[in-house]
């Protein structure tokens, strides 16, 4: 048994395609990039969807040198390596080896449901592909904000599609930020926001703000501040703790907590709606219960605030824990988000699979999935007919030796025990139809008498051995026929694939007259799949089955012997 799980496991990883192909040739470089949300990574509790992601690129995980000088030919592909996502370059400097992108991730699953393969796969090393940078699409349509500070002067422009650019404020840059630039707040004048028709939020909707803070110590200052009326939102430091407050009227809601470390860089979130939640680092610090009024009046960030601030973001939706989580998370120092893999070149070893599988025509797909179905069910005729026909090797020798030891001991012929521990037994089954027989025809006695069996009676007995036989022989055959019509049918359904898939790439060719090697190759050779999958069915079947087969015949020969050696000594002991 040990041995041919070891030929299956051998030629199943012989036949195994690889689990990614190369999403476009013209790409001669890639990297896979996974995202890492379990609890080495950004420890997320449930998923999280529209999530953009900063991919730090840097000597130490890129090769600059492969890509554009621009970084224009760069391209982000989801885990199944077939769909493109979208994504902005913040920063590139190919000179410092330094490349800051944000990748929009449509889902992000918990740690437990992310499995292996949870990621993406970045592509470069196209010298003709276009710039597809995209700001306005790297964010989800509840996203109304996003400052980068990525400008070296001037006033901080948004980075989504809405257009929500800063009118004023300070105007000091950081080159050497937490992400990218940050801007410099000296305690004075605000970033303004100007009202406008996207930055309206309520408790329907909901509201989210996040930013990176590094202050100067503890200090009393307005992180963020929109007003419309008697009605308010503001977001501050109160001595070296996050707070909030809602106003409505004369109806106010005040959250607080969690520690600031001074010249540390912290994510601070705070997300409004039916219910007001501050967070530090990820977590949550602070609640309370409150609605959020309609507000639609400008915005001002910063004011009094001495500290670098980088990445602002405002949502018009309240953002749940685990989106939270995954920015702190991913856009922090640490970026236990995101992890890179080796880099691969010219396609890797799969490239030619991937030729193959991506001109595979549909028939084909449906003659390979009758070829996988046929290959899941020969598999477990292999496995189970190779458990039970040991199970059955060794109830046979516990049987002879027990049979044996009574023999021995001038037992009866006709009474042994250890019957519970010979059950699965092929002799102890003819035997027991023997003894039946016996038994049935001198009144179930257990010692019968010499000559107390006719000839007609031990022909009678062994018409009954034969019968029993033949009953042990169709259980170790069973399912057996499942292995044959694999070992004969594969071929011919890999067969019919093939030729179908020939007549259509033929077809194709008379239809376009583009007759040269480069339109017949991908298609004759994808038509050829089917054949190998049918031939990758029948050849292990094979191997299998003639194996089977031998033992059920050791089986078989030792019942019919055993069979003619009892009904030797019933004639012998108790034939007239």
């Amino acid at each position: 048994m040990v041995h041919l799980l070891r030929v299956l496991a051998a030629i199943a990883a012989f036949c195994t395609f690889p689990a990614h192909a190369w999403w476009n040739g013209d790409w001669a470089q890639r990297v896979k990039i996974t995202l890492n949300a379990g609890e080495a990574g950004a420890g997320l509790k449930g998923p999280a969807a529209q999530v953009p992601v900063l991919v730090r690129l840097h000597s130490g995980n890129f090769e600059f040198a492969k890509a554009k000088p621009d970084g224009s030919d760069l391209r982000f592909v989801a885990a199944d390596d077939k769909t493109p996502l979208r994504y902005h370059l913040e920063k590139w400097d190919p000179q410092s080896d330094i490349g800051l992108v944000w990748v929009l991730v449509p889902n992000l699953a918990a740690g437990s449901n992310a499995g292996p393969d949870a990621g993406l796969w970045l592509y470069y090393g196209n010298a003709r592909a276009p710039k597809v940078d995209d700001p306005k699409g790297t964010y989800d349509a509840s996203m109304v904000a996003v400052l980068h500070f990525a400008e070296n002067e001037g006033a901080p422009r948004d980075s989504t599609g809405y257009g929500n650019n800063a009118t004023g404020g300070p105007g000091d840059r950081s080159s050497a930020s937490l992400i990218g630039n940050g801007l410099l707040f000296a305690g004075g004048q605000p970033l303004a926001l100007a009202a406008s028709p996207s930055i309206k939020f309520s408790a329907a909707g909901g509201f989210t703000f996040s930013a990176w803070v590094k202050t100067a110590g503890a200090q009393n200052a307005t992180l963020y501040a929109q007003k419309d009326g008697d009605k308010s939102l503001t977001i501050s430091l109160s001595g070296g703790k996050l707070a909030a407050a809602i106003q409505s009227g004369k109806t106010a809601v005040q959250a607080s907590g969690g520690d600031l470390l001074p010249d540390a860089w912290q994510h601070i979130a705070v997300s409004a709606g039916k219910r007001l939640v501050l967070y530090l680092d990820g977590a949550e610090v602070a609640a309370a219960d409150g609605e959020l009024p309609e507000l639609a009046g400008a915005i001002a960030i910063g004011e009094g605030l001495t500290a670098e601030v980088d990445e602002v973001q405002i949502s018009s939706s309240a953002r749940g824990a685990d989106f939270i989580r995954a920015a702190a998370k991913g856009q922090g120092p640490d970026a236990a988000l995101v992890a890179f893999g080796q880099a691969e070149e010219g396609g890797g070893s799969g490239s030619y699979f991937a030729i193959l599988l991506k001109s595979v025509t549909v028939d084909g797909w449906v003659v390979i999935g009758l070829l996988g179905v046929m290959a899941v069910i020969s598999v477990w005729v292999m496995i189970t007919k190779t458990l039970f026909i040991g199970r059955v090797e060794s109830a046979n020798r516990s049987f002879l030796r027990a049979f044996g030891k009574h023999a021995a001991d001038g037992g009866q012929l006709l009474a042994i025990g250890s019957m519970r521990a010979i059950g699965p037994s092929s002799l102890y089954h003819v035997y027991r139809a023997g003894v039946d027989e016996v038994k049935g025809r001198i009144n179930g006695a257990d010692a019968p008498a010499a000559g107390a069996l006719s000839h007609r009676a031990i022909d009678s007995i062994r018409a009954t051995l034969d019968a029993a036989q033949v009953r042990e022989n169709q259980k170790l055959n069973r399912f057996m026929v499942l292995l044959t019509i694999a070992i004969s049918g594969g071929p011919f359904l890999g067969l019919l694939g093939t030729v179908v898939g020939v007549m259509i790439t033929f077809a194709a060719i008379a239809a376009t007259g583009d007759v040269n090697v480069a339109a017949i190759a991908p298609g004759i050779a994808a038509a050829l799949v089917a054949t190998v999958a049918g031939l990758a069915v029948a050849i292990p079947s094979l191997f299998a089955y003639n194996y089977i087969g031998t033992r059920i015949k050791n089986v078989s020969a030792d019942t019919r012997v055993f069979a003619d050696e009892f009904l030797a000594r019933l004639a012998e002991g108790y034939g007239a």
